[in-house]
């Protein structure tokens, strides 16, 4: 009896080892990753000394596009990786966005008009989903397909774009947009409604015309 007692209490004190471990790996990790998200660099407007209008700068700009692999409307998934090769504009938009509907008519002629040149678009929905909700989540998709349709978007539509936010430098103004070469570098990065002009500079710098 004594003998199973003694077998029994290290048999506790080993698990209460392994569950005192797991639970300190837990919060490290989730303390790593807090840190991580703290020192995310944010995309921030700098005013111009010669008293010119703020322009934003990305903590992008010059840098490798991060990757990402999010699902489209059908359900399946598209990573940016798989455009390799290519000059992809990764266009951050929304349903409620009005600019972005002045914007759309834009970007579907230049990608139109550029694509046999090897440049493509993503267009990366940035309204709110609910993943936990299957009913809401397929209702906010049917909102967003809408949304696309009535826009005549011929392009790539995925959903959940809030997820890039941390990764993409803040998305606080939208449109916002991020011009890729063929090498995955980010060449130009805007926020905002801008001109179609100054759009297809960019995507002439993306596909290396200029």
């Amino acid at each position: 009896m004594k003998r199973n007692t003694i077998v029994l209490g290290a048999v506790l004190f080993i698990l209460a080892i392994f569950a005192w471990a797991g639970w300190a790996n837990f919060e490290y990790r989730q303390q790593a990753a807090e840190r991580l998200l703290a020192s995310a660099a944010k995309g921030e407007l700098v005013v111009d000394a010669a008293g010119g209008e703020a322009k934003y700068e990305s903590p992008l700009a010059g840098k490798q596009a991060p990757d990402f692999t999010l699902e489209d409307l059908s359900g399946n998934k598209v990573s940016l990786a798989s455009y390799k090769g290519k000059a992809v504009l990764v266009n951050f938009w929304a349903t409620w966005c009005a600019p972005c509907k002045i914007e759309t008519p834009w970007l579907i002629e230049l990608r139109n008009q550029y694509a046999p040149q090897g440049f493509e678009i993503l267009g990366v929905s940035a309204d709110d989903i609910d993943r936990d909700e299957p009913a809401k989540l397929a209702d906010e998709k049917k909102e967003i397909a809408r949304s696309a349709s009535q826009m005549h978007i011929p392009y790539p539509v995925l959903i959940d774009g809030g997820s890039l936010d941390k990764a993409y430098g803040g998305l606080d103004e939208l449109p916002m947009s991020f011009f890729v070469d063929r090498n995955g570098t980010v060449v130009a990065v805007q926020m905002g409604l801008t001109s179609k002009d100054e759009m297809e500079a960019n995507i002439k710098k993306a596909l290396g015309n200029q």
